[in-house]
């Protein structure tokens, strides 16, 4: 069977699906179809029955609007993807989304959608498969030990994100990952001479990638020969520079951004048909060509080998084996619930006033003795965001066994690279920031909220209390955004034991990611029982109650607890009816039941106050139509944190005015 045939079944399929859709990019899988054919055929090692083998390659597809090319290989190799399933491409609730969708569609590895992101969760990948087999393989027993192949195209090297992501995968010297460069000298807006015109080879030769260019994209011989070429170097990652046509096989719409975005319509579809000498009907695949394409024999044969394998690995060190199984199973060792609850219980018992962030170093301290695969990292802050634990290690380019990451100043790059630890499993990835700079990398941690895997992002100085560095790195609205992200669950405890809840509960929650925000000054540790101590984990609790119905409910978080728990006592002192309820993380607190809710929040009691040192808006519903918020309107100014809280409206004093207010 000639080759050119089979990487012709994935045009066909590919432009038929997005004809029949009237939707789609055709262009990018007729111009990448005889690269991916090499790759998918000759060197990619999986089992499509069972796309979760963990020492599987990862194939990510950067350029996710390209999703057809992918979705039609998967169908052909035979995953779990039908041909009624390749029909359904773009429809409702079907396994073949615009963008690839992680969790919609076996065999794929990432949801890629914006552009550059794709590249920097296979680093992540190609990262966590260094690691673990840093720290798990054994002489003559590789039980770890695979490629990562990523396809991208200029839109991805445009993109910022894929700077920040390569840099660092050629100074760690990630030789088991592969990038292939769909060089088509085309984007949306026509040929791209006008607005790109890098020398992007010797940009990646500058990062320390070995880099092989010039190779015809359409020609299999010289994808075959650089694939093992790039195989061969385990020092450096590796460009692939591969020249190809976009829209490849049409007459008229071939190397043109006319074939981008939309479907090539039928006329053009017939003259592909014809140009391509594929004599076939829409949806149309000749079995010997599906007899070539299928990889299930093939890959249970390679799945099988590794297993024996891994067998004498697992006689030889079973505590090992049993560890990474662990690991990739995504399971927490037994004993972690009684433990880390354990734990929680010595703070409550042991008070100390802290600054958040240093209660998250504390527990960080004890929690990586019983969760070894939580692997940390910070974005050039480590001594302010405190992410670093006593037993950290830092991973180098000649050692990979370690569990601390120095992402440099890339906050993007390194939310994204974490989601691709997560992605690839073994690993419990976090990584700290300012709470401000979340905003450069907001959409790593949206699509992290999208795929709901377990990436843990740390942020510090989380208000006005950064103080002297002013408005541009105090945050205001960046609580509310995360808050408002599906799928997210947002923690900013107001003391060293809710910071430490935070903590066990971020590491708990395996489907979906979790902020957590702590403060730089140091906050009063408050008292509660043994049951106020359980309820921490229910996102919303009454701290401090009265006796009888509350006139009043004061709602607070982190570092504005303090006044609101000094507001109550002046009010229980007068006479009032004060609660006091810590909202540590709103987003856990709605999903309790609504008897939960009601108890906490009586829906009667209609005086609220809301403190706390974000945007006020987000808190009006809270308030409600009689209650006050006392919260930020504005951007802070640049002063000491104590002036900047007095200022705008921070102390006891305004605490104690606005909730007298709302008893008068």
């Amino acid at each position: 069977m000639e080759q050119q045939q089979l990487a012709n079944a994935i045009r066909m399929l590919s432009i038929d699906a997005v004809q029949k859709a009237n939707s789609g990019h055709p262009g990018a899988p007729l111009g990448m179809a005889d690269m991916a054919t090499v790759v998918w055929r000759e060197f990619l090692k999986h089992n499509p029955a069972d796309p979760g083998w963990i020492n599987r390659d990862r194939f990510v597809l950067s350029n996710g609007h390209s999703s057809m090319l992918l979705y039609s290989l998967l169908h052909m190799t035979g995953y779990d993807v039908s041909i009624d399933d390749v029909k359904n491409f773009r429809q409702l609730h079907s396994k073949t989304p615009g963008h690839p969708e992680y969790g919609y569609t076996p065999g794929v590895e990432t949801t890629s959608g914006p552009l550059g992101q794709g590249i920097a969760n296979a680093v992540g990948m190609a990262l966590a498969e260094k690691s673990l087999a840093a720290q798990f393989n054994r002489e003559s027993l590789p039980v770890i030990d695979h490629f990562t192949y990523v396809v991208m195209g200029d839109g991805c090297l445009m993109e910022g994100i894929s700077h920040e992501a390569c840099s660092l995968a050629g100074t760690l010297k990630l030789g088991k990952l592969i990038a292939l460069w769909d060089d088509n000298n085309i984007s949306i807006d026509g040929h791209v001479d006008g607005w790109f015109s890098d020398d992007t080879p010797a940009r990646f030769r500058a990062y320390g990638w070995h880099v092989i260019d010039n190779v015809d994209g359409h020609d299999s011989r010289q994808v075959a020969a650089a694939l093992t070429q790039a195989r061969s170097e385990q020092q450096k990652p590796t460009l692939i520079c591969c020249k190809t046509t976009i829209g490849f096989g049409s007459p008229n719409k071939a190397n043109s951004h006319d074939s981008h975005g939309s479907a090539l319509g039928e006329d053009e579809v017939a003259l592909v048909r014809e140009t391509l000498g594929w004599p076939h009907a829409a949806f149309d695949i000749p079995a010997d060509i599906y007899t070539h394409w299928d990889a299930r024999a093939q890959g249970a044969a390679v799945q099988e080998q590794w297993q024996r394998l891994f067998d004498r690995y697992q006689a030889r060190y079973p505590v090992e084996a049993a560890e990474l199984l662990r690991r990739s199973e995504k399971k927490l060792p037994a004993d972690w619930p009684e433990r880390s609850q354990a734990y929680i219980r010595q703070l409550q018992d042991n008070p100390a006033n802290l600054a958040t962030r240093q209660a998250s170093q504390k527990a960080l301290n004890q929690f990586i003795q019983w969760i070894p695969e939580l692997l940390g990292g910070s974005a050039d802050l480590s001594p302010s965001n405190l992410t670093r634990h006593s037993a950290a290690r830092d991973i180098t380019p000649n050692d990979a066994s370690g569990n601390y990451i120095s992402y440099g100043v890339r906050e993007f790059g390194m939310s994204a690279i974490m989601n691709g630890l997560a992605l690839h499993g073994g690993f419990i990835p976090y990584g700290g920031t300012f709470l401000m700079f979340m905003e450069y990398a907001r959409n790593a941690v949206r699509m992290a909220a999208l795929m709901k895997i377990r990436t843990i992002f740390v942020y510090t100085h989380d208000s006005i209390g950064l103080g002297e560095d002013g408005p541009t790195h105090q945050p205001v609205e960046q609580l509310a955004a995360l808050r408002l992200t599906p799928n997210m669950e947002t923690w900013r405890g107001c003391d060293q034991v809710e910071a430490a809840v935070s903590w066990q509960q971020a590491i708990e929650r395996e489907q979906g990611p979790s902020a957590l925000i702590f403060t730089r000054q140091p906050l009063e540790q408050q008292p509660r029982s043994p049951r106020q101590l359980d309820d921490i984990a229910k996102g919303g609790y009454v701290l401090r109650d009265c006796d009888g119905a509350p006139e009043l409910i004061i709602i607070s978080s982190g570092s504005e607890m303090e006044l609101a728990m000094y507001a109550a006592e002046e009010l229980t002192q007068a006479g009032n009816r004060i609660r006091v309820v810590s909202m540590p993380c709103v987003e856990r607190f709605e999903q309790q039941s609504a008897a939960w809710r009601e108890s906490v929040l009586p829906w009667a009691v209609r005086k609220r106050l809301v403190i706390e040192a974000s945007i006020d808006a987000y808190w009006r519903g809270y308030a409600g139509l009689d209650g006050k918020v006392l919260g930020m309107s504005s951007f802070g100014e640049s002063a000491p944190a104590s002036v900047l809280f007095r200022h705008f409206g921070f102390s006891k004093e305004h605490a104690l005015t606005a909730a007298r207010s709302l008893l008068a």
